[in-house]
């Protein structure tokens, strides 16, 4: 869908000299509801198609195909793969309770990537993740700002606002585009994470 665009405009601004070619599956979207094996398909056939344009390297600018697929099918290309960074080290030197949330569709926080990854690198923080597979096709309507999409944060983030984090990583590629939303009601205690501009 379009959430990749939220690291493409990231990278355009990092490296202004190169050629992007930018890949957005809107037929298929939204990927995170998906089972594992369907978006490891899909990411082979995307990556087929950019093989066949020669590129030297691809982005995968989506935080479930990062987390289910990306070791598996880096092996298979002969050109350097990077997938979404998760945020985690942001997210670690912004939090001062050691309490980060992560919001992401399904498929990536049932992977636990995040956990790993961040007790990986501090044992000491609690990490607490939800699942919000709303806010892909809401964003993809167009309904950034729309108070159904108000409605729908305010009931997704409820239980992270009431177990006191303090720093909130947006763990799909769509979710900064309804930022303000979030953190409108997330509220000016909490920081949001975009992996977005650490992928770049």
């Amino acid at each position: 869908g379009i959430g990749g665009l939220t690291v493409l405009k990231e990278l355009i601004q990092l490296m202004p000299q190169e050629n992007f070619i930018y890949f957005g599956d809107t037929g298929r979207a939204p990927y995170g509801c998906r089972p594992k094996e369907e978006i490891t398909q899909f990411m082979r056939q995307i990556l087929a198609f950019f093989q066949s344009r020669q590129i030297k390297m691809a982005v995968v600018a989506c935080n479930a195909m990062t987390t289910v697929g990306l070791e598996q099918v880096r092996r298979e290309m002969p050109f350097p793969l990077v997938g979404v960074n998760n945020g985690a080290v942001a997210a670690l030197k912004l939090s001062r309770k050691h309490r980060i949330g992560v919001i992401a569709t399904e498929a990536t926080i049932g992977s636990q990537m995040y956990n790993k990854y961040i007790q990986e690198l501090n044992k000491d923080v609690t990490i607490y993740g939800k699942a919000c597979p709303l806010f892909v096709p809401l964003v993809e309507e167009g309904l950034w700002e729309d108070p159904v999409t108000d409605e729908i944060a305010k009931r997704y983030l409820s239980e992270l606002i009431d177990i006191d984090i303090d720093t909130l990583i947006l763990g799909c590629t769509h979710y900064p585009l309804i930022r303000s939303t979030v953190g409108r009601v997330m509220g000016d205690q909490v920081t949001l994470v975009n992996p977005a501009y650490e992928t770049a």
